[in-house]
C-alpha cells in the first residue's frame, strides 16, 4: 500500500489555516515602546560601564579603593 503524500492539498487552501505559509500575512513586528526602553536600558548600561572604566571623581585627601 503506498503511503498517502506528505502535505496533501498543498495547491488549494481550505480556509482551516491561520494565516501561515505562503500568501499568509507577516506576524506584528515589534512595538515602539519596546524599541525606546530597549535603547534606554542600553544607554544606561553603557554609561555604568563607562564610569566604571574611567573611574570617576575622589574627593581631595582620599585615595581610590
Amino acid at each position: 500500500m503506498a503511503d498517502p503524500p506528505r502535505y496533501p492539498d498543498t495547491d488549494r487552501d481550505s480556509g482551516d489555516d491561520a494565516d501561515f505559509g505562503p500568501g499568509g500575512d507577516a506576524p506584528p513586528g515589534t512595538p515602539r515602546w519596546v524599541k525606546v526602553l530597549g535603547i534606554m536600558a542600553l544607554a544606561a548600561v553603557l554609561l555604568v560601564v563607562l564610569l566604571l572604566l574611567v573611574g570617576g571623581h575622589t574627593p581631595p585627601m582620599q585615595h581610590g579603593p
